[in-house]
């Protein structure tokens, strides 16, 4: 009977690895490359400080990331180091960036806009700027007081360093620039 337990022991921790190994085979660093997607999109979730590349529905990777220097909350105005919440898109590649390679993000979306109109942070002319660009898939204004410039760039990954960029490690930068096209999905959530 002691045999059997031992057995039946052994047989669940080697079922337990096998489903820890599968769980983190997701998990990519060291500039492996990504395979060529139909429908590239990206996740940042904030609070795992992780940044997953999806093709469709289905996971290809996920990057470890740090962000703005006051990473929890929405980015509201241009200097408050948080790094913003909602839907973009790639809206432009830099492969000579101060950060080694970085990707465009569409910020501020339509609904900061909105917000900085409530607010009185932002004109009637910038909100309709931003809601213009936003509807043609081009780079929103960058100087309004909601702040601009939001980067997914390289340049590391260790501690909430950025201005609410988001940032990996330049290996995986390198696989993710070459990967993810133009006008592809961003979701930054909490």
């Amino acid at each position: 009977m002691l045999k059997v337990s031992a057995v039946v022991v052994l047989f669940i921790a080697v079922l337990a690895g096998f489903a820890q190994t599968s769980a983190i085979k997701n998990f990519v660093s060291g500039g492996a490359d990504l395979p060529k997607m139909e429908n590239p999109r990206l996740v940042v979730k904030k609070g795992a400080r992780t940044l997953s590349v999806f093709d469709g529905e289905k996971l290809v990777a996920t990057y470890k990331i740090a962000l703005g220097f006051s990473p929890v909350g929405d980015k509201a105005i241009e200097g408050d180091g948080k790094t913003p919440e909602g839907d973009f898109y790639i809206f432009t590649k830099n492969p000579n960036s101060s950060y080694f390679l970085s990707l465009g993000v569409s910020y501020p979306n339509k609904e900061d806009a909105k917000r900085g109109i409530d607010a009185g942070i932002i004109s009637q002319e910038e909100h309709d700027e931003i809601f213009s660009a936003i509807d043609e898939m081009r780079m929103p204004p960058q100087k309004t007081a909601l702040g601009g410039e939001i980067y997914i760039h390289g340049e590391g990954n260790s501690g909430d360093w950025t201005a609410g960029c988001v940032a990996l490690e330049n290996t995986d930068m390198k696989a993710l620039f070459e990967a993810i096209p133009l006008k592809a999905p961003v979701s930054i959530q909490p």
